[in-house]
């Protein structure tokens, strides 16, 4: 990991989380731009690495801000857990390596709405662009993207049944749901390869971190924001603080 050796950036990038990891990446890409990462959290956690790990992390501080939704009647008055990533690659690192797109009809209601450039249509190349899909490249899935997203090796009579049974009730057997019909029941498409995670961290910093423009600070809280104007122009930050 680099040291930020430098007072002042191109770009300051506020936790290297799922998006922020990525944001990196691409701004670090140009020789050019200066990129300072700041990451309240650690580098890594063990747990993380292994996908049965998740469950040690649901409510574990080390690694997650532990944000918990108020009491309500209809929770009987308990707080539920919201699992939030505070370590590198934020809540890809502690999440269920379940993936899942989006469904296209939001996506196309967006865009109806007048958000233009985000429709379905719009989007799937950034799909695609992404992921690296062990079922292959199409119309609809990516192959050559940093992610990697693989197809569950599980099978048995449980996984069977469950599939029948939805198509006792009309809900058909679909092994991409992330292809071309998002319909349909299937085991899980997951974030994984070769027994490991693969978070942002894993997939957009590891590659890049000997980029010399590149500085990634961990356990560094961002306290404010420094404003001139409406432009910012800094950060104030505690480390280990």
């Amino acid at each position: 990991m680099q040291d930020a050796d430098i007072q002042s950036y191109d770009y300051i990038v506020v936790g290297a989380g799922s998006a922020g990891a990525v944001v990196a990446n691409r701004l670090s890409a140009d020789p050019k731009n200066s990129v300072l990462v700041l990451e309240a959290g650690p580098a890594s956690n063990p747990w993380s690495a292994f996908p049965i790990g998740y469950a040690k992390l649901i409510e574990n501080p080390a690694a997650n801000w532990c944000y918990t939704s108020e009491p309500e009647a209809s929770t009987n008055g308990r707080r539920i857990a919201v699992p939030r990533g505070r370590l590198l690659g934020g809540s890809s690192a502690i999440n269920g390596l379940v993936f899942v797109r989006g469904q296209a009809r939001d996506y196309d209601t967006w865009a109806q709405l007048g958000n233009t450039g985000w429709s379905y249509g719009d989007v799937l190349p950034f799909f695609k662009r992404l992921e690296s899909y062990d079922g292959g490249e199409d119309e609809f899935r990516g192959r050559d993207g940093p992610l990697r997203v693989t197809n569950p090796d599980e099978t048995g009579p449980l996984y069977d049944a469950l599939i029948a049974a939805a198509g006792q009730v009309g809900i058909p057997h679909n092994p991409d749901y992330n292809g071309a019909r998002q319909e349909g029941i299937a085991m899980s498409q997951a974030t994984i390869a070769k027994g490991r995670r693969m978070s942002t961290a894993h997939c957009y910093l590891d590659p890049v971190r000997r980029r010399p423009n590149l500085h990634i600070e961990t356990d560094s809280l961002t306290g404010s924001l420094v404003l001139e104007g409406k432009r910012c122009t800094g950060v104030r930050y505690s480390v280990k603080g």
